[in-house]
């Protein structure tokens, strides 16, 4: 159990039947009236965000959420396996309960898998992947005076902004969590 007065950024706890994470907290001791605590909260099963004031004797229990690495072996259909390094036991992820920074991830690559009670509901890429340009248009020289970018598809499927000296078949390093090129591999 985990009281309100205790509360710090990224502990979770059960409410109402949902998992909340806290983002932001304030403990508030006003001149007149009974102390309380401001809190920003995020649904981490959904995402939403809250804002929501508690007692400091409010009592909750807390929720262990599981992260585990796991490598992503194949796709059937709206299923995604990931392979448990330990043990060899495939787990099904639902195509629904990727984020969308998954299409930067190909086979072979490591995630972390986010599960509570058994129940996976989420899944963190790693922060940086490395990709083969599969299709842009060709650069000129000349073209570089700006800060000028042209599209590229990737290996994945994913397409993102690229320098224009950039050419097909060469390996670039991708952000996951802002979709951008960082730099060659």
């Amino acid at each position: 159990m985990v009281s309100a007065g205790d509360f710090r950024n990224g502990v979770t706890f059960e409410m109402e039947g949902q998992v909340y994470q806290i983002i932001e907290f304030q403990h508030v001791k006003p001149g007149k009236g009974a102390a309380f605590v401001r809190t920003k909260l995020r649904n981490v099963i959904g995402g939403a965000v809250v804002e929501r004031t508690f007692s400091p004797t409010d009592k909750f229990p807390t929720a262990y959420i599981e992260r585990k690495d796991m490598e992503y072996s194949y796709n059937d259909g709206d299923l995604y396996y990931f392979m448990d390094p330990e043990t060899y036991d495939m787990v099904p992820i639902n195509a629904s309960d990727l984020p969308d920074s998954f299409k930067f991830v190909k086979e072979n690559i490591t995630c972390r898998i986010l599960s509570y009670k058994g129940n996976v509901f989420g899944l963190e890429p790693p922060t940086t992947v490395t990709l083969t340009v599969t299709q842009t248009d060709p650069g000129f020289a000349g073209n570089t005076a700006t800060n000028a970018t042209k599209p590229a598809t990737l290996e994945t499927g994913a397409e993102v902004k690229v320098p224009l000296f950039i050419n097909e078949g060469e390996e670039i390093i991708i952000d996951t969590r802002t979709g951008e090129y960082l730099s060659r591999a």
